[in-house]
């Protein structure tokens, strides 16, 4: 076991008197080091190292830390982040801490473990320089033992520096080089002293635990773990020794133990292999039985007293990927959907607690996903630990993301470069291989990315010439590292940009990521495009390691399809996001040959130069918003389809004010019958709805607030979802639709809605500035508008109205378009031309007509007869 220790000596003391009953004076103890830090962020610090220095001006800090907040959102808060709140410095920060440790330290090895530190480090103790890491992701120690003074005041130093990289600079070594995401800097995971016996389990195997277990062979009931340990022997004399392991069930008792002696000379260091043979293996079955045994490693002596122990979860499980079937696990076929996750939050940024990192899993859990891709970098081990506690699969994955040379004349990564990526694959793999529930190491993401990137990448030309060497070399490393795991990566662009490498053939498996409906529109060629690239390598299992759509939760339209949305820009509503979700999980649930999907993203994370839907510098793709506190529709349309607790949530709750008087109401419900009940009034009840997607039409609500009940049944179990949506006095049986614009302009006398009740047409926009002309329509009602052949069916109340319609011509002559307009199949313009009948140059032209409204609606068709019909606005209103 190990034993952690506060920081303070008179503390240690009253923890070792707690655990005198079962603690032997060989166990290893921790010390964490977390209170008490002084920080500041600067890079013209000097003579920090040095006792003497005064620091009393610096921030006092607990660790974990990061000194950055990155991305805010810019609709109506509260916010934990504002613009005036950021800090998004990307440099060098200094940290100080003055600590005394036990003096029974003093006849132990010593050790400093940061968990991580962001993206280099460089370490001193009493001045005594330990040691840099390259690398902001991966567990380093250094040993401490000659530096450290038990029992009296020590002096820990740590200068980390997470300067973006550029061309000479401090990080050009370093990956990531680009990216999607902010990089954050600090001591952003735990630091902690250890002290072991100076015979140990290897402490400087590259962040390790020294001991490694693979299960080489599962038959019938019987299963054969293969142990790899690592012994040091860094006292003053040779030993002799004896190798225990052990597999220890869930009840205490020793499944398989076995024994090795060894001998260990001054200063040497060794590794030794043995086999555990499990005679009625229970097997680790992911999400259904994820059963877990402790693997024990123990050194003793020649009396058989305990000079070393380690105890870590382990999983006895077989996993392989079949290009056809999918992921097999332990022989049978386990489809795979889960999510993508980053390790940030607003307000902590990456200096996240464990307790966080839970948060984070129950959310995901509650999806009902099973499996997480961990992107774009080494994650902590909290997040490890809970997969294997759960059983969710895992995606391991080092941080080469896109860039590997920043030069333009750069041809090939710089040795640096190439031998950074090696350990840090090397870390990965060492630090993670014991976790039964990492089924991949992924040596890279979207590497087959070429010409000049959005800003937010963090690089100015995706410059490098040929990622296929470095990836060769890499696929190797993995493979003698971990010959048991398949390796991966994430493609982006085979098939869809000319000149982009073909990479996908050099990892075991691989995963392509594709934005149809997003970045590529429409959703529907997904399924070809995945259909293609399982012919080109049929032997080489293919999985969809991103897809979805960003979505503002302060945006809302009442037709997703109703105008151009913005990938790059704005206009990114709620509603948007959950269809691309939904036609995209249609077409991935069909093909039984992926071996897994990950949607992008669980959780809304920061990033670089993004100014999109409602936020600034945050990618906003994620299923829950960055502060943890909104679930997104689409969030409850995975919940709905993939867990097995009962799901019913009615879309659209914080669109609560609405434009129409009347609207579909759509359900995601995972219950067997599901009723719609409107203000105490059922609307009916639907059973089997298509992908769990429940869709009332033309639901009318009365004016004021309106309580709309969803109510899920499934046997004897009942399930609802409730909100309140509001209705204005002036918009009762009113219709006013801003035509070819998912989101409807906001400015003007009157209220619009975004574009709804039409077939046919497509959305169009007029872009340049405004006409200087006054009257008719606002700019930006007329400047968006619905042309070709299309028709409106409002369904309003019987009744008198009037009805305006709303023509800006965008680009015609005089004569080059002309069509007609029909109410209710009656003419109501004929051989229109609206450059012909303005005043200027995209003036707007208003057309008013008196209607009966039968119990049938109102019907407009525009039909062309010169080029495109068109349409830039739609008024009904009532009349005396």
């Amino acid at each position: 076991m190990t034993i952690k220790l506060a920081a303070t000596a008179a503390s240690f003391a009253l923890a070792l008197a707690a655990t005198a009953g079962f603690a032997s004076a060989a166990e290893r103890q921790v010390l964490p080091l977390a209170e008490g830090w002084r920080f500041t962020q600067s890079d013209t610090v000097t003579d920090a190292r040095a006792s003497s220095f005064d620091d009393k001006g610096w921030a006092t800090v607990s660790v974990p830390h990061t000194w950055n907040r990155a991305g805010f959102y810019v609709s109506d808060g509260p916010h934990i982040h504002t613009r005036d709140t950021l800090n998004t410095v990307q440099g060098v920060g200094w940290y100080r801490l003055a600590f005394t440790p036990p003096a029974t330290f003093g006849d132990k090895a010593a050790w400093l473990q940061f968990d991580a530190a962001s993206r280099q480090a460089s370490v001193w103790l009493n001045g005594v320089h330990l040691g840099d890491h390259a690398g902001g992701f991966s567990r380093f120690r250094f040993d401490a033992s000659q530096a450290l003074k038990p029992g009296q005041p020590n002096l820990l130093v740590v200068r980390v520096d997470s300067s973006r990289p550029a061309v000479g600079g401090s990080t050009a070594d370093i990956l990531p080089l680009g990216g999607d995401f902010f990089v954050h800097g600090g001591l952003y995971r735990s630091v902690s002293l250890v002290a072991t016996n100076k015979v140990h389990f290897d402490m400087l195997d590259l962040g390790g635990p020294g001991v490694y277990a693979q299960t080489t062979a599962i038959d019938g009931g019987k299963a054969t773990v293969a142990v790899r340990a690592r012994l040091r022997n860094d006292g003053a004399r040779r030993e002799r020794l004896t190798l225990v392991t052990a597999l220890v069930d869930a009840a205490g008792a020793v499944a398989a133990e076995a024994r090795s002696p060894v001998i260990l000379k001054v200063g040497e260091a060794t590794e030794l292999r043995q086999d555990l043979t499990l005679a009625n293996a229970h097997l680790w079955q992911g999400v259904k039985d994820p059963y877990l045994y402790r693997l024990r490693a123990e050194i003793r002596d020649t009396r058989g007293r305990l000079l070393d122990r380690l105890d870590q979860a382990y999983g006895v499980r077989q996993i392989r990927i079949d290009p056809d079937k999918g992921l097999i696990l332990n022989g049978q076929p386990l489809p795979l959907h889960g999510v993508g996750l980053h390790q940030d939050r607003e307000g902590k940024g990456w200096a996240i607690s464990d307790a966080e990192v839970a948060e984070d899993m129950a959310v995901i859990r509650e999806m009902g996903a099973n499996t997480i891709r961990l992107t774009h970098y080494q994650h902590g081990q909290a997040i490890h630990d809970l997969a294997d506690r759960y059983g969710l699969i895992l995606w391991d994955e080092i941080p080469f993301v896109s860039v590997m040379t920043l030069a333009a004349d750069q041809v090939e990564p710089s040795p640096g470069l190439v031998a950074n990526a090696r350990q840090q694959l090397q870390e990965l793999i060492r630090q993670n291989s014991n976790h039964p529930s990492v089924a991949v190491w992924s040596l890279a993401n979207e590497v087959d990315l070429r010409g000049t990137p959005p800003s937010f990448m963090g690089a100015s030309k995706i410059v490098q010439r040929d990622p296929i060497p470095l990836l060769k070399d890499l696929q190797a490393l993995a493979k003698r590292e971990d010959p048991t795991r398949p390796t991966t990566q994430a493609t982006c662009c085979e098939g869809l940009q000319p000149n982009a490498p073909e990479v996908a053939a050099i990892t075991d498996v691989s995963g392509a990521n594709r934005y149809f409906g997003w970045y590529y529109t429409p959703s529907d060629p997904l399924g070809p495009a995945l259909d293609a690239l399982h012919a080109k390598r049929p032997d080489k299992p293919l999985s969809v390691s991103e897809y979805g759509a960003g979505g503002a939760i302060s945006q809302h339209t009442d037709d997703p399809l109703g105008g151009p949305f913005d990938a790059f820009g704005r206009a990114q509503p709620e509603e948007y996001q959950a269809y691309v979700h939904e036609k995209n999980w249609a077409i991935l649930r069909s093909r039984p040959y992926l071996w897994a999907t990950w949607l992008w993203n669980s959780f809304d994370f920061a990033t670089g130069d993004r100014h999109e839907g409602d936020a600034e510098s945050i990618n906003t793709k994620g299923l829950v918003t960055y502060d943890r506190a909104v679930k997104k529709d689409a969030f409850y349309f995975y919940k709905a389809n993939w867990s097995t607790e009962p799901s019913v949530h009615i879309n659209g709750r914080r669109y609560v004010d609405r434009n129409y008087p009347v609207t579909d109401v759509r359900v995601y419900s995972n219950a067997a019958s599901t009723e719609l009940v409107v203000n105490g009034r059922s609307v009916g009840a639907m059973t089997d709805c298509p992908l769990k997607v429940c869709v009332w039409k033309d639901v009318r609500l009365a004016v004021g607030d309106n309580l709309v009940v969803a109510k899920g049944r499934t046997g004897e179990t009942l399930t609802e979802d409730r909100l309140t949506w509001r209705l204005a006095a002036d918009r009762k049986d009113r219709f006013t639709i801003d035509s070819g614009a998912i989101l409807a302009a906001t400015d003007g006398p009157l209220r619009h809605g975004s574009d709804a009740f039409f077939t046919g047409g497509a959305a169009k926009a007029i872009s340049g500035k405004a006409p200087s002309l006054e009257g008719g329509a606002p700019w930006s009602i007329a400047r968006t508008y619905r042309e070709g052949d299309f028709s409106y069916h409002i369904p309003a109340a019987p009744g008198r109205y009037t009805v305006s319609l709303t023509f800006a011509e965008p680009t015609f002559a005089k004569g080059e378009r002309v069509f007609d307009v029909l109410i209710d199949n009656r003419p109501a313009l004929a051989d229109f031309d609206v450059a012909a009948q303005g005043p200027g140059e995209r003036a707007s032209v208003v057309r008013s007509f008196p209607v009966e409204v039968t119990a049938a609606g109102l019907t407009l068709t525009f039909k062309g007869k010169v080029g495109k019909a068109m349409a830039s606005a739609i008024d009904l209103s009532p009349r005396p």
